[in-house]
């Protein structure tokens, strides 16, 4: 574990991971300042919070003056690692990381790392269960953390040698990791980000650090269905293993097909479930509990815990979440979709009418097949948003078709709501699954999420 006494640490964000890092730092004896662009008049809650730790606080934006006398720069998690300071930073010798890194290296026990274009944290959150129905059985403790949840430094001093840690990391984090997980997960490498990242090879890229230091005796997993994660085997440094509709071509990994959930170790394959037992709906769910399976059996956990923790799991807010019936309508909350492709998979997991609401804003991703597939498969389409315009944009090619029967534009979430509730007749499914993020209105997918979910609850 690293000695931080006496080192002159700088943190950038005062955001939930921010505030974790100064929180540690602290308690290990560093002296650290924290640096925020925003005006200290709207982080007075997150200073109050912080309160009784020796923190020095800098507000309205990161001076380079702060670098003077500095050991390390960590970022928060929304701060991008091209930043102006972490570069200035980088050019005098520092070393730029952030919360995830520090605790993968001080970790007394194995880490499990997930990550992918889409699916990780429902993939993260049923991992999580396995672990933790497989601790109770076995007297140790199970943590789930990162990029949801809880930041897993705030655990670090109770976590013990033998316990399970499983983390959600986002390509955010990755791209200042130099460590890695000791069971690195990649389900899926597809366009998202890129209003970040630029280019799809700087986020594959970013990706592909959750295995570069890897050791022989590490465990990859991939998901061999996906080009994007499959192309990263080559990098793999320890035993690969995967999943997918088919068997494993490296005959470790799970597969589901034939009506069941299937795993094999290298010796022998054992069913783990029903797919009739899944309580998720579409094949994107499928793929995550495939994925599960495969990353928890390379951790060590068994197959009962697996086989429980699918039958009893239901999924996690904001992805494809039942919100109630209105007049006969199903209404379903999927604000974690903020990338088209992700609301494909939440189009095609329904069978039903469908009235659509799309929007936020945009991350530079093609909307051309979410057009396609919206014209053949939406009733009503409800747009909302910045993105709106550009959505309407995208249907243009697609005029000719009979769907969507109707095209609403709202400036609104609460507007695209009401619009969506004239639309809907008993045996629809009316589903926010937006293509696009929330933050030309809201802080995070969660918060529009849940101002969905009242104004359902209120029609």
């Amino acid at each position: 574990m690293a000695d931080w006494a006496g080192k002159r640490v700088v943190v950038v964000g005062l955001a939930r991971q921010g505030k974790a890092l100064a929180r540690y730092l602290t308690q290990q004896g560093a002296h650290v300042t924290m640096s925020d662009q925003k005006p200290a008049s709207e982080l007075a809650q997150a200073v109050e919070e912080l309160q009784g730790l020796r923190l020095d606080f800098v507000f309205g934006g990161h001076p380079p003056t702060l670098l003077e006398g500095t050991d390390l720069v960590c970022l928060s998690g929304g701060v991008p690692a091209d930043l102006p300071l972490a570069q200035q930073a980088r050019q005098r010798g520092l070393t730029v990381t952030n919360d995830s890194q520090i605790f993968v290296n001080a970790s007394p026990a194995p880490t499990i790392g997930i990550t992918g274009s889409a699916g990780k944290t429902t993939t993260t959150a049923l991992v999580g269960r396995m672990a933790e129905l497989h601790a109770q059985a076995t007297g140790v403790r199970a943590w789930i953390g990162g990029n949801i949840g809880r930041p897993m430094l705030e655990d670090l001093g109770l976590i013990q040698p033998h316990d399970f840690v499983v983390m959600e990391l986002s390509s955010f984090q990755l791209e200042v990791m130099s460590s890695s997980p000791n069971v690195a997960a990649v389900l899926n490498v597809t366009p998202n980000h890129l209003d970040r990242h630029k280019t799809m090879a700087a986020y594959t890229e970013a990706k592909a650090r959750i295995l570069m230091a890897q050791e022989p005796d590490d465990v990859a997993v991939l998901g061999h269905d996906d080009p994007g994660a499959w192309a990263l085997r080559d990098r793999v440094r320890g035993t690969l293993w995967s999943f997918g509709r088919e068997r494993p071509p490296t005959n470790r990994g799970a597969s589901f097909g034939g009506g069941l959930v299937v795993l094999q170790d290298g010796r022998q394959h054992q069913v783990v479930s029903s797919i009739g037992d899944v309580q998720l709906r579409g094949e994107h769910n499928l793929q995550n509990v495939a994925a599960a399976c495969a990353i928890a059996a390379a951790a060590g956990i068994s197959i009962e815990a697996m086989r429980q923790a699918i039958h009893g799991f239901r999924g996690v807010e904001h992805r494809l979440e039942w919100v109630r019936r209105v007049q006969g309508a199903d209404w379903y909350n999927d604000s974690i979709a903020t990338a088209p492709k992700r609301a494909l998979a939440a189009l095609r997991s329904f069978s039903e009418p469908i009235v659509l609401l799309a929007g936020g804003r945009d991350k530079d991703l093609p909307w051309g097949p979410w057009a396609d597939e919206v014209t053949r498969r939406v009733d009503h389409l409800i747009l909302f948003g910045e993105a709106a315009p550009k959505i309407a944009a995208a249907l243009r090619p697609f005029a000719g078709r009979p769907r969507p029967m109707t095209t609403d534009l709202c400036a609104e979430l609460e507007q695209a709501v009401q619009a969506a509730a004239r639309r809907a007749e008993t045996g629809d499914v009316v589903l926010l699954s937006p293509g696009g993020t929330s933050y030309d209105a809201f802080a995070d997918f969660a918060e529009r999420g849940d101002r969905f979910r009242a104004l359902v609850r209120d029609l």
